[in-house]
């Protein structure tokens, strides 16, 4: 890997983070799409025209048959006969036919940078009832999967080279663009373009309105999708939203620290917990200073090979691992035991999970098209603040994001695209009682604005939360009836908190 991949990894570690499931590789991204049984037959929607494929997981250890197409788009509107993008473009269809509804589900995939091809394998448990009555249709977002990849030096998501400075992480951006310039306008990689590429696929299937489902960046996608096109627009799914209000900045700083502050009280909350490992918040900064003083060489264990490796272990690795994790409430259970042990000097098990997070996490995110979106749509919130200094993240995130935004090209944005939604379209609004990064009030602040609109906030969930316990059931009879005040939620109370881990075998009974 080279240096200048490991810089771009540094930043995505924390930036690239607005994705689905951020601890789950996602479907393969080979060439190959083998025809399946299921899906056996070429199928017409509209003007496309689609082939029977396989989407691959390497997660799930199976394949999901589809059908594909692509569909051509101008790369910039405003100049038709230009060069042109290739959209990618999967559908899933009900396995009969009969009884098909005419609005079909489109599912936005998060990031910026992920693939909704390659992610939506990961969550189609979530979609089982959808899918019996309605197709559902995913888009590779301009920039992502096939459509056209705009990925910086083969870089991905990930940790790596963790002491790279900001002038560093600024060259490495104009390096990028400069080698993507030959392939891309990157001004044209935006929201807007994508919400443009969207109403341009549902014309080409046929269908006069759609469902939405954005999760996490995609919530920013079906938001603006709603407000430019409000009338093609059936219903609207935003799980872990980003409020269209919001401009990015340093909020993942003080999300994260809020959201820990409620994890580790599981731990100080627990007599047996904090007997065995004491203050979690209180060691970690005790950890992150230590290693920020001196980090440590440690020898460890190849999670993947099982091979003895030997690595730097860096404060930014920890607070990248942290933030990773407290995506996740059964990995974020899990984090007061390896800071405690850290702590005490065995850093062999902290330092093999982050390396093992950056494997998974590598090429999960076109880091390219990633910074197309944040630097058009965000960089004047990239400020470092005095308040920040202390959290687990700091101001190290925003400081590398608005050095590679201050020479990375940037595309135009309406001047209302920062407007809250407000619109009578029904909307499902879910967010995680956990959620490091988009957390509940950000569905409060939503929905007021959505006379039509609900929000669940899951009690002891991170974030994407659309697979839940019973929220799958509860997301299928919304998109049926297109009315969020009409459900029952009470299912939603079975849902536990993940005890925490007083030792590697699991929590005390």
């Amino acid at each position: 890997m080279s240096r200048k991949t490991r810089i771009f990894l540094a930043v995505a570690a924390l930036a690239a983070v607005l994705g689905y499931r951020a601890l789950a590789p996602g479907p393969s991204a080979d060439d190959d799409r083998v025809a399946g049984d299921t899906a056996a037959h070429p199928r017409v929607l509209g003007q496309l025209a689609f082939q029977p494929c396989s989407l691959v997981s390497p997660a799930r250890g199976d394949s999901l048959e589809a059908q594909c197409a692509t569909l051509e788009v101008p790369e910039d509107r405003a100049a038709p006969q230009g060069r042109r993008i290739a959209l990618n473009i999967a559908l899933l269809s009900p396995d009969k036919p009969e009884g098909v509804q005419p609005d079909p589900v489109f599912f936005l995939a998060g990031g910026p940078g992920q693939s909704a091809v390659e992610s939506y394998p990961q969550i189609d448990a979530a979609f089982a009832e959808v899918r019996k009555r309605r197709n559902v249709i995913l888009v590779d977002q301009r920039g992502t999967g096939r459509s056209n990849l705009l990925a910086c030096d083969g870089a991905g998501a990930g940790a790596g080279d963790d002491d790279a400075g900001i002038d560093a992480m600024r060259d490495a951006a104009a390096a990028c663009a400069a080698a993507l310039s030959a392939r891309a306008d990157l001004r044209h990689y935006t929201t807007t373009d994508a919400v443009a590429d969207l109403d341009a696929v549902r014309e080409a299937i046929g269908a006069a309105q759609v469902n939405l489902v954005g999760v996490s960046y995609g919530t920013r996608v079906a938001q603006q999708y709603a407000m430019r096109h409000p009338q093609r627009t059936r219903s609207v799914v935003l799980d872990s939203v980003v409020p269209n209000t919001l401009q990015l900045g340093n909020i993942f700083a003080r999300n994260l620290d809020d959201a820990l502050a409620l994890q580790f009280a599981r731990c100080s909350g627990t007599p047996a917990c904090r007997e065995a490992l004491g203050d979690p918040r209180a060691e970690l900064d005790t950890l992150l200073d230590t290693l920020r003083a001196r980090p440590r060489t440690v020898r460890y264990r190849d999670a993947g090979t099982g091979e003895e490796r030997e690595g730097v272990l860096h404060a930014e690795t920890v607070a990248g691992l942290v933030r990773m994790y407290a995506y996740m409430p059964q990995a974020a259970a899990l984090l007061p035991k390896l800071i405690h042990e850290a702590r005490n000097g065995r850093y062999d098990n902290l330092m093999a999970l982050a390396q093992m997070m950056q494997g998974e996490m590598r090429d999960a995110m076109a880091m390219g098209m990633q910074l197309s979106v944040i630097c058009s749509e965000d960089s004047q919130g990239m400020t470092a603040r005095d308040g920040d200094e202390r959290t687990v993240l700091g101001n190290r995130m925003a400081q590398g994001l608005a050095a590679m935004c201050a020479v990375w090209p940037k595309g135009d944005v309406p001047g209302d695209f920062h407007a809250a939604l407000s619109t009578p379209v029904p909307a499902l609004v879910l967010e995680g009682e956990f959620d490091p990064v988009t957390p509940p009030r950000y569905g409060e602040e939503v929905v007021r604005s959505l006379p039509n609109g609900r929000l669940f906030v899951l009690r002891g969930q991170g974030h994407a939360v659309l697979g839940a316990g019973c929220m799958p059931k509860l997301f299928a009879q919304f998109v049926d009836k297109a009315d969020a005040a009409a459900l029952e939620g009470a299912c939603l109370q079975k849902l536990d908190y993940v005890p925490p881990f007083t030792s590697f075998n699991g929590w005390e009974p």
